[in-house]
């Protein structure tokens, strides 16, 4: 799975908004939020990266399938490389990664 990049359109709004941003007419607290907004890259976790992240938090696989809302089976796949996370569990893992286990709970 490759991380999409930034669609043209998007480029395109995002150089409005910093043009708009630089002329005064929208705040910087405005434009932090809207790069934010144009930045919801979600990257694809390695089986070995799933695991180093669960073992950062000290919790079993059992506890960290209850946190993501999945089962125990799914995270040991997970950790092994026989299935990658996608969807709402890869962006939860990539969350979890950048902001650690606080941002969940």
């Amino acid at each position: 799975m490759v991380a999409k990049s930034k669609s043209r359109i998007l480029q395109e709004v995002h150089e409005s908004a910093l043009g708009l941003h630089n002329s005064g007419l929208i705040s910087k607290r405005r434009m932090l939020e809207f790069d934010a907004l144009c930045n919801l890259e979600v990257k694809p976790i390695s089986p070995i990266k799933i695991k180093q992240l669960r073992e950062k938090e000290q919790v079993s696989q059992a506890v960290f399938a209850a946190i993501l809302n999945i089962s125990v089976s799914t995270i040991q796949k997970w950790e092994l490389g026989d299935k990658k996370p996608s969807g709402p569990s890869l962006k939860l893992l990539n969350i979890l990664e950048r902001k650690g286990l606080k941002a969940v709970l």
